[in-house]
């Protein structure tokens, strides 16, 4: 049975097509203002590059933020529901899933079934956020895609206090003055925010096999970060940003 899955997160629309175990396509556009339009573009580039039919598809699960904009789905499925379906997808015998995005993290502990019994989610603050490091990013005049790797030159560990990303900013700007090269700020900040969302791991259960998905699990140096907190390697799906799109389809498979 095909079915898809739609995940309308804040800055991106991502959409899974799904045939039982196998993913036949994926497709991402940014969301912008047009939610309705973002989903509808995704779910077409998706459908095409899986080359079927739109009535093909038996089930459509929507997820995210702008999951209520996904007018074509019959299975409205929440984030942290849909985070423990795919980690279970990818990883069965995983019972940790953390998901980090543009603006939330969030982490669950997942049973042998692959639903959710516990969760605990940061979102009053992008200092646990992918936007965290993007604003971050700026601070230091650095590109975003160069951060994660020039965190990974720098052996020194140098404490960020600040629970909020204005006052983060503030202090980076600090330690700039201070003439800390920016090898190290960016540790820093990448293991700043690795400590909030670890965090939130450590509520729930630290178990084996701890999976992490969101776009943010693209950034190497703060999957690193995130290894040298919890102790262990990470286990990372491929393209972790559809990690919740994946989630949709497979529960559309099983309500729908």
């Amino acid at each position: 049975m095909i079915t898809a899955g739609i995940d309308c997160g804040a800055k991106n629309t991502k959409t899974v097509i799904l045939d039982g175990r196998k993913i036949l396509a994926k497709a991402m556009v940014p969301t912008g203002f047009e939610q309705e339009k973002a989903v509808e573009e995704s779910f077409g580039k998706a459908i095409a590059a899986a080359r079927i039919r739109k009535d093909q598809v038996k089930h459509i699960g929507s997820t995210g933020s702008g999951a209520k904009s996904v007018k074509s789905a019959d299975v409205l499925v929440n984030d942290i529901k849909a985070i423990a379906a795919a980690a279970k997808f990818f990883f069965p015998s995983s019972r940790t899933a953390a998901d980090v995005g543009a603006e939330a993290g969030r982490a669950v502990k997942v049973n042998e079934q692959g639903s959710a019994e516990d969760f605990a989610v940061n979102e009053k603050c992008a200092a646990g956020a992918g936007a965290f490091i993007e604003a971050m990013a700026r601070a230091l005049e650095i590109d975003l895609k160069e951060m994660g790797a020039l965190a990974l030159t720098s052996d020194k560990s140098i404490p960020m206090n600040a629970q909020c990303a204005i006052f983060a900013e503030t202090e980076v700007v600090g330690l700039i003055h201070a003439n800390t090269e920016k090898k190290d700020i960016s540790r820093a900040i990448h293991d700043a925010m690795a400590s909030r969302i670890v965090s939130n791991i450590r509520r729930v259960g630290v178990n084996p096999d701890v999976v992490m998905m969101g776009g943010v699990a693209h950034n190497i140096g703060f999957v690193a970060s995130m290894n040298r907190e919890l102790g262990l390697e990470l286990f990372i799906p491929p393209d972790p940003e559809f990690g919740a799109a994946v989630g949709a389809a497979v529960v559309a498979a099983q309500e729908g």
